[in-house]
């Protein structure tokens, strides 16, 4: 054994990365949850958590790769957004043992259908800041931050467009913009804003209904989210 790695021999804590993954779902802010498993020795049995898992030293070469991996695992899909949000560790969230986990957030523009999300996951609403579960080892407050992140970053950027489809109206981005900072926005304001940032541009087609047709916009391509000057003032 070398000196380096006799230098290195000392109890190392179990290292995961979860996800909160939230997409837009029956007008409402859904996040995905996993049920665990109820086997003997399994921590918090039965119990919704955020998905995640151990980093495989062989298969990740980065935190982010592997919160890609198991992302794709739970979902069958890649997000377009996905953001570090923070880490979390400590002697007794886990009672296997010291614990560190590294949490990050992505956005979805659809929810994946049951054939192509993992049999153990569902999607949960989003209600007052919460889920209805209680949820597995300190996922609950992973899941509060990341909540409180997604809502403070919309505020000034275009974070919403993540959760949208591949063609929408400047009413669809509206909605979303709303359902995720649960209040309402004034019409004229946020269009104008929309299309000053240069975020969106018109198709040569229109949705059909029973009301007026209205234009279909998608999104240009962008790296990173565009940034406001300013957030979005409550009403009044």
């Amino acid at each position: 054994m070398s000196k380096l790695k006799e230098s290195l021999d000392f109890p190392r804590p179990l290292t995961t990365v979860d996800g909160v993954v939230f997409a837009i779902r029956d007008d409402a802010l859904h996040v995905l949850l996993v049920q665990r498993a109820a086997g003997e020795g399994e921590p918090f049995p039965g119990s919704w958590a955020l998905p995640g898992g151990f980093v495989d030293t062989v298969r990740d070469n980065s935190l982010e790769a592997c919160a890609i991996r198991k992302l794709k695992e739970k979902t069958g899909v890649v997000s377009p957004y996905l953001e570090q949000l923070g880490s979390w560790g400590s002697a007794t969230r886990d009672p296997r043992g010291w614990s560190a986990t590294h949490a990050y957030f992505a956005l979805l523009p659809a929810v994946p259908t049951r054939d192509q999300h993992a049999a153990d996951a569902e999607w949960f609403a989003v209600t007052a800041g919460r889920v209805k579960p209680k949820l597995a080892f300190d996922h609950g407050d992973i899941l509060q931050a990341a909540i409180q992140r997604l809502r403070s970053k919309v505020e000034y950027t275009s974070l919403p467009a993540y959760l949208m489809p591949q063609e929408f109206t400047l009413p669809d981005l509206q909605r979303v913009y709303e359902i995720v900072l649960d209040r309402v926005l004034e019409k004229s304001a946020f269009r104008a804003r929309m299309l000053a940032a240069d975020l969106i541009e018109p198709l040569a087609r229109m949705r059909k209904g029973p009301n007026r047709p209205a234009q279909l916009y998608r999104l240009k391509k962008a790296k990173s989210p565009v940034y406001f000057a300013r957030t979005f003032n409550p009403p009044g």
